[in-house]
């Protein structure tokens, strides 16, 4: 009966997951023949699907060629990032090892058969994968290896080395994200689906990394402690503990709020960029791809914004609201209404004893300039009477069913936490 209550309170979940489970999702996320696809790609897609069910949807809605060289791409970092996370292997067998690996791409026989990891399929047969991106135009081979170089050396970079100063955050933040973004701004713009400003302004297309990038690192600092990583930047914790293992300490809470609430504020400084690369965005597919997860991370960091809770579990949005903002995130004028929604939200719960508080606000401020509620925030959340309460009805009739959703469709909600 909790679930009941729950969705009682969010009646608007309600109708939204009934939706998507009943096709709704096949607007956002058509679902794409495989069965005309050659024996190499119809492998790729089943190891995309393998190793992220959330990607794997948004990726296949893509138009066109984009889908392939973008499936090509995200298993190609899959599989580099997987010989990064490989503790198995010695530091002088892996760095040389990041440094080379854009050059097996063109080595048809190239595969690592020793990794312990639990995705090292796209490893062991890597030469499915790199016969595919040869498979791929010039102009998409040239973007990936690129991209695969330049992570493959940053990688290397943090090996040995923590993130200290909120510099090298978001130095860190460009290696594993940044470039991420600025490779598929590349692809789009290659693909002709978007402008070449998309694929040029590669200061936009980095803060849409970095801006997932620091909400995961934000939300997951307990995680990160109990696998001893550490990624969050010295130079803010230590303003606030010794070490940053002592902010998940009961005594030590509310500095340790404080601290979250200043990495929020610094993750907060991205959304104008965001707002700006979406709003140059032609394709559907394209923006869909792009402005997901991007609402996702702006609610993530909403529920993670003074929530003591971020350093005792797992904080995590809904999946009705989650399933609300994919089918809501459709345009840009849909996403600053979003975005404005959350802000506010953050804005709301600002402590006046905190002291990033003004620099709360001044970006919050500078958001709401972009993001002006009109009436696309209006219709997202004006639900009539009869509606609500057809909705309660509802919810208590079917509150079982929609709990046994499919394992796909609970993937797919939680793409942004991966």
């Amino acid at each position: 009966m909790e679930l009941l209550r729950k969705w009682l309170g969010h009646p608007e979940d309600i109708y939204n997951l009934l939706r998507f489970k009943m096709g709704g999702y096949r607007a956002v996320m058509p679902r794409m023949d495989t069965d005309s696809l050659g024996c190499g790609l119809r492998t790729c897609y089943r190891y995309l699907n393998q190793t992220s069910r959330s990607f794997a949807a948004v990726i296949q809605a893509l138009d066109g060629e984009l889908r392939h060289a973008v499936c090509i791409f995200y298993l190609v970092l899959r599989a580099l990032d997987t010989v990064e996370d490989d503790m198995s292997i010695p530091l002088d067998v892996k760095v040389p090892m990041l440094h080379e690996f854009h050059s097996h791409l063109y080595e048809p026989d190239w595969k690592y058969t020793e990794s312990k990891e639990k995705d090292r399929q796209v490893l062991e047969d890597f030469p499915t994968i790199s016969m595919e991106f040869r498979n791929l135009s010039k102009v998409y081979q040239d973007v990936i290896s690129d991209i695969c170089h330049k992570m493959g050396v940053g990688m290397a970079e943090f090996l040995e080395k923590k993130v200290d100063s909120q510099h090298e955050w978001d130095k860190y933040c460009h290696y594993v994200a940044g470039l991420v973004g600025i490779g598929l701004s590349r692809l789009f713009s290659a693909s002709e689906l978007e402008d070449s400003i998309v694929g040029q302004d590669t200061d936009l297309a980095n803060s849409m990394g970095l801006f997932l990038q620091k909400t995961n690192i934000i939300r997951d600092y307990l995680e990160d402690q109990l696998e001893g990583r550490e990624f969050w930047p010295r130079e803010v914790w230590s303003r606030y503990a010794k070490k940053l293992s002592d902010l998940a300490k009961p005594e030590n809470i509310d500095v340790a709020v404080q601290c979250l609430n200043e990495l929020i504020t610094n993750a907060l400084h991205h959304v104008p960029d965001v707002l700006t690369y979406l709003s140059r965005l032609k394709n559907q597919s394209v923006f869909n791809f792009c402005a997901i997860p991007q609402v996702m991370a702006i609610a993530t960091l909403a529920a993670c914004y003074n929530n003591q809770q971020v350093f005792r579990g797992v904080v995590k949005i809904r999946k009705g609201q989650a399933v609300t903002l994919m089918m809501d995130a459709t345009n840009i004028q849909a996403v600053k209404a979003i975005m404005y929604q959350y802000v506010e939200e953050i804005y709301q719960k600002i402590p006046s004893t905190d002291p990033s508080s003004n620099k709360t606000q001044q970006v919050i401020a500078s958001i709401r300039a972009m993001s002006l509620p009109g009436s696309p925030m209006a219709s997202r959340h004006h639900y009539s009477p009869i509606y609500l309460s057809c909705a309660m009805l509802l919810a208590a009739l079917s509150w079982q069913y929609l709990s046994t959703l499919s394992k796909a469709t609970e993937e797919f909600v939680q793409g942004g936490e991966n």
